[in-house]
């Protein structure tokens, strides 16, 4: 059996065959051999695969030199050849490592595999040595062979990820060949990490064509083999330096292709992990690239479904980005904002976590800038329904910088969280929950106790305003249903029906048309005439409406309309502003007026037919707000 198998294989010449020997091919390189009785068929792009039907086709890697003539027994070791001979020896070794079998069924083979494996071994003790530098024949040899055993199409995906959790990891799926990918692996590594290795001379072989295909192995669903790819794009990286930025390009294009086409890759976490270390090595200032990086593909990952699976490798990356330049973190916050989860609480309190990193890396300056829709979506937290989502919001406050950061601007968040806070303490179920809204309203106190006290004065007021609005309405409703209690329904009479309070799902699902990016799309393009439409019912809501998630999504809306044109916004909201000021001026003088007709009509006695003034009923705001 090993006779067949060697066979094939090139052996030491005779020196009658020396001199022809430049004109010969190396027999593993061409056509069909057979290995142990089966059939073994060579692609037409090099590489060995079982000519079965249901063998699994590899892909190559980019194109290689013709494999070096070699003129040695593969199976010798390296310590019984002299030094002049190793070199042939090691790639003689190479070339019979390039032979792939199928670990399908693992009695098949099982005499070749352990041959192959014992080469491979030689290899990682020969290369871990470094006794001499590796020439360019070596050097191209190794590449292809590890093109051929790495280098594969994975298997179509068909585990569907819609049914797991943002932190729910599927169970893993191992490869059956790990025995020898493991092995290929360790001397990659080595091989990179090899002082023998010229970068100059190693850059024409490991080049875009390689690193694109070694890059597309993060996609393995074998959580070792990411681990070993992971530690081998960071050598890479660090080794050739020609094609950094090449690297960072093509982990941008992954990065995109998962957040806005795929929403599925099962090597993020790693690809993050070696930009880790990347972003920590970047010189200052930063270049714009590496900002751009940071905007469109680390700040949209926030986005998928699955963050749980890679946030703390994220979120590393951020922070970095932020302790090499400061003015990084109003951009971070405001990005975090905008792909804030509306309808998911496991992914707001991650989101929470990671605002507590950024924040504690963020100076006095930066948080100016986002401050207030910044405390004003932890005020959302706050409130929040869902126990875990309020607890993580509250704990922010247990942090001393967060703290810090509080006191100094306490004039313009105070006012912004204390209502949050208020209404906990009078209406959120959770115990646990209250007992943090005390704690943090006694950190406020103690902070400023008279804006504080301010603060809840303010509050106080504008609820008994709201509630004396209410009051009004349901009076005026009670007059009008008694009046129209004693007229008879005849002919066509109107009859008065009392509206109903829209239920907070009609609402909401109108805000919800603003998650669909088609609308967004179209209301972008027309927004010269639609945003003064809509405007003004996003304000009347603000102020009036008694449901929390409307007033939420009302909040993300105006913010979506604020960043789609912010001149238009302003212009809006101002004219919105000063129709509102007329209309008081013109209801203040229309109550003057009938106050003073009423006086007039006072001292006129009421006889016969004399027509008898009857003050008609303002509609309250609040009709108008939710009409």
């Amino acid at each position: 059996m090993w006779k067949q198998f060697l066979s094939k294989l090139p052996r030491k010449s005779s020196k009658s065959d020396a001199s022809s020997g430049s004109t010969r091919s190396h027999p593993i390189n061409n056509g069909t051999t057979s290995i142990n009785g089966n059939p073994i068929q060579r692609t037409s792009s090099g590489n060995v695969v079982p000519s079965r039907s249901t063998a699994v086709k590899r892909t190559a890697s980019a194109i290689f030199p013709s494999s070096v003539v070699t003129s040695i027994e593969p199976l010798l070791l390296f310590k019984d050849v002299p030094n002049t001979e190793k070199q042939n020896l090691f790639i003689s070794k190479l070339n019979l490592c390039c032979v792939v079998f199928d670990f399908s069924d693992p009695n098949k083979n099982s005499t070749e595999k352990d041959m192959k494996r014992q080469a491979l071994l030689d290899l990682i003790d020969y290369v871990d040595a470094g006794s001499s530098r590796f020439t360019e024949p070596m050097i191209s040899a190794s590449c292809k062979m590890f093109a051929m055993n790495l280098f594969r199409a994975f298997p179509p995906n068909n585990r569907s990820s819609a049914g797991g959790g943002e932190t729910e990891e599927e169970e893993p799926m191992f490869e059956p060949a790990w025995s020898h990918l493991q092995l290929v692996y360790d001397l990659f590594l080595k091989f990179i990490e090899s002082s023998s290795l010229d970068a100059k001379i190693g850059k024409k072989y490991v080049d875009h064509s390689f690193i694109v295909r070694l890059l597309h192995l993060f996609d393995s669903e074998d959580p070792r083999e990411r681990d070993c790819l992971k530690t081998i794009l960071h050598r890479i990286y660090g080794k050739f330096m020609v094609h950094r930025p090449f690297i960072r390009k093509a982990v941008s294009n992954i990065f995109y292709q998962f957040v806005f086409e795929t929403d599925r890759h099962n090597g993020i976490a790693e690809l993050l992990e070696v930009f880790g270390s990347v972003i920590s090595g970047f010189a200052l200032p930063l270049k714009e690239e590496h900002k751009i990086f940071l905007w469109k593909a680390l700040i949209p990952l926030h986005k998928p479904k699955t963050l749980g699976v890679y946030l703390q490798q994220l979120t590393y990356c951020v922070t970095q980005f932020i302790e090499k330049e400061p003015k990084l973190a109003s951009s971070v916050i405001k990005g975090l904002l905008r792909y804030w989860p509306v309808t998911s609480s496991q992914k707001e309190v991650m989101f929470l976590s990671e605002l507590e990193e950024v924040l504690e890396a963020t100076n006095m300056v930066e948080l100016q800038k986002c401050m207030i829709p910044l405390f004003q979506r932890i005020s959302f937290c706050i409130n929040s329904s869902h126990f875990q989502v309020a607890e993580r919001a509250l704990f922010l406050w247990n942090n001393d910088h967060v703290i810090s950061l509080v006191s100094q601007h306490r004039q313009a968040i105070m006012p912004v969280v204390l209502p949050a806070l208020e209404r906990n303490t009078r209406s959120h179920w959770n115990q646990a929950v209250l007992n943090l809204t005390q704690n943090v309203k006694k950190m406020l106190s103690e902070m400023d106790e008279e804006l504080f006290l301010a603060c809840k004065t303010k509050f106080e007021e504008e609820e008994a305003r709201q509630m004396i609005m209410e009051e009004k309405r349901r009076m005026t409703w009670e007059r009008l249903e008694s009046i129209a209690a004693f007229r008879p329904v005849t002919g066509n009479t109107s009859v008065l029906v009392r509206p109903a309070i829209a239920p907070p799902v009609v609402a909401e699902r109108a805000l919800f048309l603003w998650n669909n990016d088609h609308v967004i799309s179209l209301v972008s393009q027309h927004r010269q005439a639609i945003m003064p439409v809509v405007l003004p019912a996003l304000e009347r809501n603000t102020r009036s409406h008694w449901n929390q998630a409307v007033l939420n999504l009302t909040q993300n809306v105006k913010k979506m309309l604020s960043e789609m044109d912010e001149e238009l916004f302003l212009a809006c909201k101002t004219k919105f502003e000063e129709e509102e000021a007329r209309q008081m001026i013109m209801e203040e003088k229309r109550r003057m007026t009938w106050e003073r007709l009423e006086s007039i009509a006072a001292f006129r006695p009421v006889t016969g037919n004399t027509s008898v003034l009857v003050r008609p009923a303002i509609a309250p705001p609040v009709v108008t707000a939710l009409s």
